[in-house]
């Protein structure tokens, strides 16, 4: 009898924001730091709308994976927007990262096109939107530091080939047309191999408009 009352569990119990959320740390990792092979992204930190937007582009088919598509298909904004607060709200470290192998010439592109862009190839930066310190910018903007190259070239390549699409104006789909493949593989070098500086993330907005406004980019 006493077994039987200290295994009982109230469903109370269950039903907790954490209780959600474990579906997802298989592929995204403890508190959603990012899974071990580089390919699943973190989550940690986001900011809350922007993981929002992706869970309900998921649910709704403007994006495509397997089992994100699953695991939102019946779910409820509310619901989906519970789960975006509390990944938003774990604050933890960065993995280290290194550049080596990657050359010199390779990681200068990269760094003139996230910070800078390419007037000539109508390439706004990647900070005007993402932050200054490319970090993302509250409300719905995210980071690009911290995240595996292999992820960030799975999403550029998702845009140029309308695997994966946003509400319009999708400004990430014209962008990514226009670049050059070896603008992709210089952006993605250079952007993971920066350190974060611990404290840091998400801007309150960006300091200025993108050079490129979004409503001309359709």
């Amino acid at each position: 009898m006493l077994l039987a009352r200290s295994l009982t569990v109230h469903a109370a119990d269950l039903d907790t924001v954490e209780q959600r959320a474990l579906p997802c740390l298989p592929c995204h990792g403890k508190a959603g730091r990012a899974g071990p092979d580089g390919y699943y992204p973190r989550i940690a930190g986001k900011p809350a709308q922007y993981l929002l937007n992706q869970l309900i582009n998921f649910r709704d088919g403007r994006r495509w994976f397997p089992m994100m598509n699953y695991l939102t298909e019946r779910q409820p904004d509310a619901y989906l927007a519970e789960l975006a607060e509390y990944f938003s709200s774990q604050k933890l470290p960065y993995d280290s990262v290194s550049a080596a192998g990657v050359p010199e010439s390779t990681l200068a592109r990269g760094k003139v096109l996230a910070k800078d862009g390419d007037e000539a190839a109508d390439l706004p930066a990647c900070s005007a939107c993402h932050g200054d310190n490319l970090l993302g910018a509250l409300p719905a903007v995210p980071g690009l530091l911290g995240v595996s190259r292999s992820y960030l070239d799975a999403q550029l390549a998702a845009w140029r080939t309308d695997l994966r699409h946003a509400k319009a104006p999708d400004c990430m789909a014209t962008l990514a047309k226009r670049m050059t493949p070896a603008d992709i593989e210089a952006v993605t070098a250079w952007l993971a191999t920066q350190a974060v500086p611990e404290g840091m993330g998400p801007q309150e907005s960006v300091s200025s408009p993108p050079p490129v406004e979004c409503e001309k980019l359709k």
